[in-house]
């Protein structure tokens, strides 16, 4: 179907995001800056409250996991694709409603919209106290340094694509790679420095209820779920999506158990819920969190990519705004592209607001792990592949889905029973 053919409400709003640019690199720097967040920085205490054993084999399996459903998402989104014979692309929503009607689509997108303001709120969190802790003595707050990013993030909202987003992507990739490096050396140091007895380090909690805050921390960690059907549409060979997926996890997954291991066993029962706040007063440490919090002014705009999906697709729904945006007269036409813009800088002041009302990153990131991600991530998914797939699937891979459906209804409710009492 041609763009001429289209009728105006199949006309999507982003034009470039419907369509596949992105080359392998391009789709690269953006799968590992929608992965790669804050929710490291929380891993070396998740490994002291699970243990340094407990913690590398939940990171694991909640890579594995998450691959696996991300995997089996678009799987579903080609079935749908096939089935109903239209090229346009397919959403999340889209397949909620396909399995489970109108209340499908309004969970998925629920939970996608809960799911990535976490992320985003959790971003701006942790920029603003890290730049009250270098900048302490200037009388602001971190609340306020939360409010002085807000125009630079409207601004960077406003790019319309991920393709265009993907060289602030791999910016944002060396600003988190080079902050990882020096936290590591950081470590190395600690431990090769004396002081260190491996005997110290408990491979596994005899508190049973750190293990699912440990749990809600490693699921946090792989938080760019509700980007998949995006990074995959963005790319010019889909066909090498699931490929590169496979390998980009391996090396995060790996990342991650070493970044978590190093943090824990440099300072064990000392480590706090921001590794970073362990280290000492230098410039290294200083280098760190600039080089942290750079990275992660840039990731912002995609960690609210798929909000602005949502958002702007109940827009192209409503009657008046399909007069304005697809009218004749520029003026109006104009005048609706004003609206998205609008609706996105609302969208950034919220969490913005939201954020300076955050009083522990730790806990936070634990919840929003245990809770809306793990339901995003592997509950929905694995219920969309057996509804839509399941006829067609191996015995072993319904068996599959249905250990992670259940598994992950159990892990959301404890996880986030244990999270609220403390662990």
């Amino acid at each position: 179907m041609d763009e001429e053919s289209k009728t105006p409400a199949e006309i999507p709003l982003l034009q470039s995001s419907s369509r596949g640019s992105a080359s392998a690199i391009q789709t690269l720097g953006n799968i590992i800056v929608s992965i790669v967040g804050t929710g490291i920085l929380g891993l070396p205490f998740a490994f002291r409250v699970a243990g340094w054993g407990a913690g590398s084999l939940g990171v694991m399996i909640a890579g594995l996991c998450t691959y696996y459903c991300m995997r089996a998402l678009v799987q579903c989104k080609d079935k749908l694709a096939t089935e109903e014979l239209v090229e346009e692309h397919k959403t999340y929503g889209d397949l909620g409603y396909k399995c489970l009607g109108t209340p499908g689509r309004c969970l998925t997108e629920f939970l996608i919209f809960i799911s990535q303001c976490g992320g985003a709120v959790a971003y701006l969190v942790f920029i603003g106290q890290n730049l009250e802790s270098i900048f302490n003595g200037h009388g602001l707050t971190c609340a306020e340094y939360i409010f002085l990013l807000v125009p630079i993030e409207i601004a960077l909202s406003w790019i319309g694509s991920l393709s265009a987003l993907a060289p602030s992507s791999i910016f944002a990739d060396i600003c988190n790679v080079l902050a990882m490096a020096i936290v590591l050396k950081e470590d190395v140091q600690k431990v090769m420095g004396g002081g260190f007895s491996f005997k110290d380090r408990k491979a596994f909690t005899d508190k049973i209820g750190g293990l699912p805050f440990a749990g809600g921390m490693a699921v946090f960690c792989f938080e760019g779920f509700g980007m998949t059907l995006a990074l995959e549409r963005s790319m010019k060979k889909k066909g090498a999506f699931s490929t590169l997926l496979a390998k980009v996890f391996t090396g995060i997954t790996l990342v991650y158990v070493l970044f978590g291991f190093c943090g824990y066993m440099a300072y064990g029962d000392e480590t706090k819920d921001i590794i970073t706040l362990n280290l000492p007063r230098s410039w290294s440490a200083i280098a760190v969190q600039i080089g942290l919090c750079l990275g992660l002014v840039f990731t912002f705009p995609i960690m609210v990519h798929p909000v602005n999906e949502i958002v702007e697709d109940k827009l192209k729904k409503v009657h008046w705004f399909q007069k304005l945006h697809y009218n004749d007269n520029i003026a109006l036409t104009r005048l609706a592209k004003v609206g998205i813009y609008l609706s996105r800088a609302i969208l950034v002041v919220l969490l913005a607001t939201l954020a300076s009302c955050v009083p522990g990153f730790g806990i936070f990131a634990s919840l929003v792990g245990s809770t809306v991600c793990a339901l995003l991530s592997f509950v929905l998914p694995s219920a969309f592949h057996l509804k839509l797939l399941g006829p067609s699937l191996h015995p072993l891979q319904k068996t599959l889905d249905f250990c992670i459906l259940f598994g992950g209804l159990l892990f959301a409710v404890y996880g986030t029973y244990s999270t609220v009492i403390g662990v």
